[in-house]
This record gives C-alpha cells, sequence and structure tokens, in this order.
C-alpha cells in the first residue's frame, strides 16, 4: 500500500502491554489541513494517511455513522480501523465511494462531542475523537488517551463522555452496546423537552 506516512509506529506495545491498533486516515481534502485533527495524528506518527480510495485496507473497520451495526469488543481490530476525514456537510455522499470495498462498517453510539468547533452536540465527533472513541469502547483505553492527548481539549471528551464510555466498553456485543446507548439517547431527548417548556 502506498500510504503518505510509512514510519507510523502504530504497532508498538503500548504501556499497557497491548499492542496498538492501526489506525488508517481516508483524508478527502475537505477541511483547513492546519486544523484537522485527523492530520495532527499523522504528523504525530499515530495513524497512517491515505488519499487513494484503492488503498483502502481490506477487512479493516470503518467508522461509518450510516452503519447498521454498532461498534463493540466483539469486533475484531486486527486489520486496524478506518476513518474518513471528511466535512460533516459532505459524509451522506462520501461513505457510498467505499460500498465496493471489503470492509467491516461500524457506528459509533452516542457520545458528545468535545472539539471545539461541534463541542457538546451528538453524535458530531472529530476524526481523532473518532479514533479515540472506537479504541476505548474496544478496550484499548491506554491508546485512545494517547490519541487525545495530542489537543488541549482531548481530556474533555472523556470527562463528557465517562460513563457512556465505559459502559460501551463493558458491552459484550453490539446489541448490548445499543442497549446501553438507549439510556443517553433518552435522557438527552428528555433534557431538550424540558429546555423547551
Amino acid at each position: 500500500m502506498n500510504f503518505s506516512n510509512k514510519t507510523a509506529a502504530v504497532s508498538d506495545p503500548s504501556a499497557d502491554g497491548k499492542k496498538d491498533v492501526r489506525l488508517y486516515l481516508y483524508y478527502a481534502n475537505q477541511c483547513d489541513p492546519r486544523k484537522c485533527s485527523g492530520k495532527k495524528l499523522v504528523k504525530f506518527n499515530l495513524a497512517r494517511q491515505y488519499e487513494n480510495i484503492g488503498e483502502t485496507p481490506r477487512g479493516a473497520i470503518l467508522m461509518d455513522p450510516t452503519a447498521e451495526q454498532a461498534l463493540s469488543r466483539a469486533d475484531s481490530l486486527k486489520k486496524g480501523i478506518i476513518v474518513l476525514d471528511c466535512s460533516w456537510e459532505h459524509f451522506e455522499e462520501m461513505f457510498p465511494l467505499l460500498d465496493n470495498f471489503n470492509l467491516q462498517r461500524r457506528a459509533l453510539p452516542y457520545l458528545l462531542a468535545a472539539n471545539p468547533v461541534n463541542y457538546g452536540r451528538p453524535f458530531q465527533l472529530n476524526s481523532a475523537e473518532a479514533f479515540a472513541a472506537a479504541l476505548y469502547i474496544t478496550g484499548q483505553k491506554k491508546q485512545a488517551e494517547r490519541v487525545l492527548s495530542k489537543f488541549n481539549w482531548g481530556h474533555s471528551f472523556f470527562e463528557l463522555n465517562e460513563e457512556p464510555l465505559n459502559d460501551y466498553a463493558a458491552a459484550k456485543n453490539s446489541t448490548e452496546v445499543v442497549e446501553a446507548q438507549k439510556l443517553y439517547i433518552d435522557f438527552d431527548d428528555k433534557n431538550e423537552s424540558d429546555n423547551e417548556t
């Protein structure tokens, strides 16, 4: 594979003895690269970037907000995790481009963004948050913390989502993740209706 960054140390054992999961960033070039969280991870050798759809790592998990199945610790991380870095305004047209590849499509459950652009908004995670959430849920907590340690707001993501992240990480499979998610979605819906009255 012709990755833009071949030196990424994504297979070294982390501090807790677990082997790091390979992280892949498919960069769609739709945002300011100086402000892109995914590009920052590439800069620090925490993810590998590619810009050619044909280089998609076969069998990897694609974090896809339109996927029918939620990510859980039952998923195999051997082939790595892919995040498609594109604008939220264009995500519905971007993900179908990956339909013909052998990827495991998984959606992240209900979580709040902590990044400055979408702070407090559910499901509006940036690329770094998506990687961190996926890692945390699948039992790679130390690697998740390293991913967000490069951002001055990174700790806020774990603080905002401490309870749901721990519940999702404790779930055995996708069904249990979805069940756990209902508690937080219902709570959010109730808060919104209370604010409107």
